[in-house]
């Protein structure tokens, strides 16, 4: 979820201000208007998180939680015969996040209103992706939305305890890092000068390397000031270059040749592709819109970059095979496996 910040006015025409977080605008509105309030302005802010950590993979959630109890439960009042509205009905009185519940209470308008389930969660892409409302789409398409959804229920599932095991790998790293800064940061502005006296007192020779450590020590106590203002300043400048389409293709292909993450990186690239790539095709959605939905999920511009290309000579007549296999960010074994596959 995101955090908004909000204004609106009651019935009697008072003020309110407050920040809040919810899935979008629109489940915003509908949450304020529960509450008897007139939205009458809506921001959205801006994440604080550092880039690197704003680059870490998703960990799941309430809302993804939601998602998937939705998804698993849906399928089977479906296949069980129950009507799709009166099914969301029920699904957003036992909903436990409010905010959830705004969202399947929009759904159900919608679905009176006349539309399909597809196009009405596609009003509500921060909470139902596009791989989730083509799905859905494929499934009313062939009248097997129970299975669809049933499949997809265990798609998620698999996917949510995937990113649990992955943040637990990422947990003991960081804490390692975390501590390592302390203890440096301790040492310098604690330790050494201390140790500067002891030997400024025995009047002994100092080795380059000591002096180089005593110097590093009295800039950062001297001009902590200036540190903070330089880190701040080559943060904003990688945010805005990352931003920028040669600065993200750059830091993308840099990420990916980094010794441990770049591994970890490209790992969990390419299990996403496998994943979404393998369960639409099995749902019966053409290749190359499987391909361009697959190319707008993935995060890495190098991927991405390799599948428009890919989808480029599909459409040409040639075989997914050909494509992936001249491009060195694809491993041989997922070439061979498409190989077999087609």
């Amino acid at each position: 979820m995101s955090l908004y910040k909000f204004a609106a006015r009651d019935i009697s025409g008072k003020r309110f201000e407050g920040e809040v977080e919810a899935f979008d605008e629109k489940t915003l509105v509908l949450t304020l208007q529960k509450e008897g309030l007139v939205p009458t302005e809506i921001k959205k802010r801006e994440s604080l998180a550092l880039p690197f950590i704003k680059a870490l993979p998703k960990l799941g959630g309430s809302s993804e939680n939601e998602v998937v109890n939705f998804t698993r439960q849906l399928s089977t009042m479906i296949a069980s015969g129950l009507p799709l509205a009166d099914a969301l009905v029920i699904l957003e009185k036992q909903s436990k996040s409010q905010e959830f519940a705004n969202v399947l209470a929009a759904v159900v308008a919608d679905i009176e209103g006349g539309l399909s389930l597809s196009q009405s969660l596609s009003k509500h892409s921060k909470v139902f992706d596009v791989i989730y409302i083509k799905l859905v789409e494929a499934g009313e398409t062939g009248g097997v939305l129970d299975k669809i959804l049933n499949k997809l229920a265990e798609t998620l599932e698999k996917e949510r305890e995937f990113k649990s095991k992955t943040k637990g790998a990422f947990i003991y790293p960081a804490i390692v890092v975390i501590v390592m800064i302390m203890v440096i940061s301790v040492m310098m502005v604690f330790v050494i000068p201390k140790l500067t006296s002891l030997y400024t007192e025995i009047n002994a020779p100092l080795p380059l390397p000591t002096r180089v450590l005593i110097f590093v020590s009295d800039f950062m106590r001297g001009f902590w000031w200036l540190l903070i203002m330089l880190l701040s300043a080559a943060i904003y400048g990688f945010r805005v270059f990352s931003r920028t389409e040669k600065g993200s293709k750059l830091i993308s292909r840099l990420v990916l040749r980094l010794p441990i993450w770049g591994k970890i990186r490209k790992t969990l690239i390419l299990a996403q592709f496998t994943r979404t790539f393998g369960l639409l095709i099995g749902a019966g959605i053409p290749i190359i819109t499987a391909l361009k939905v697959v190319a707008d999920l993935l995060a890495s511009p190098t991927y991405k970059e390799g599948i428009d290309y890919a989808i480029t000579k599909v459409e040409r007549g040639s075989s997914l095979y050909q494509p992936l296999a001249t491009n060195p960010a694809f491993p041989p074994i997922i070439a061979q496996m498409v190989r077999v596959g087609e």
